[in-house]
């Protein structure tokens, strides 16, 4: 699928995000032949399905100059690789355990060029970093993630966890929901497969 879906939603990238954007495909062409970096089943559906997807969160969350931002198990670099790209002032931190994963992205971010990333073979609990946003796509439940954020987020008003998630969501939501603010994808894209998916954010609790 054609990197023009992308344009469809953001007409205004600039011609930099643009060509970054349409690399993506053949470079995850490439690497996804030798680490299974994302689904090969839904390859095809490359940009809706990952790119897409992943920069969903801006039509909610706009991140400024300077802000750090974690990629919590960021696999195979979404939603941060697309999101860097769409906010190169910045700062994005792509952590994941699985050091196979971590040494494809940081090949993958060479070829870009994108100075804004840093790539973090470990587990999120054991940095000793403190982020404005942590962002996460289909790595564990909402409370777990909770738990593993806990301390890791700066002293500002709005800090918190962003994540993409889809299906039926009250039973992980239901002892959270003072905290969690609930947004539907399929307001800002008109594609099936965002119909059920939602951008969760769930307000930093330090």
């Amino acid at each position: 699928m054609s990197f023009h879906l992308v344009l469809k939603y953001f007409p205004d990238l600039n011609n930099d995000s643009k060509q970054k954007i349409e690399k993506l495909f053949p470079l995850y062409k490439k690497y996804n032949e030798k680490v299974n970096l994302i689904s090969r089943k839904d390859f095809d559906f490359f940009y809706e399905r990952h790119v897409l997807h992943s920069l969903s969160i801006s039509k909610v969350f706009q991140f400024k100059k300077g802000q750090d931002i974690m990629d919590l198990g960021t696999g195979g670099g979404f939603p941060g690789i697309p999101l860097a790209i769409l906010f190169p002032d910045t700062n994005f931190f792509l952590v994941d355990s699985v050091k196979k994963k971590t040494d494809c992205i940081s090949d993958v971010l060479l070829k870009l060029n994108l100075p804004n990333v840093q790539v973090i073979n470990a587990r999120s609990e054991t940095l000793d970093y403190k982020f404005d946003f942590i962002v996460s796509r289909a790595v564990a439940s909402l409370s777990k993630l909770d738990i593993w954020t806990k301390k890791k987020f700066k002293n500002t008003d709005n800090a918190g966890l962003i994540c993409l998630k889809g299906g039926d969501l009250k039973n992980e939501l239901k002892d959270l929901e003072n905290r969690v603010k609930s947004f539907n994808i399929s307001d800002f894209f008109e594609e099936d497969f965002f119909s059920s998916k939602k951008i969760i954010f769930l307000q930093a609790d330090d």
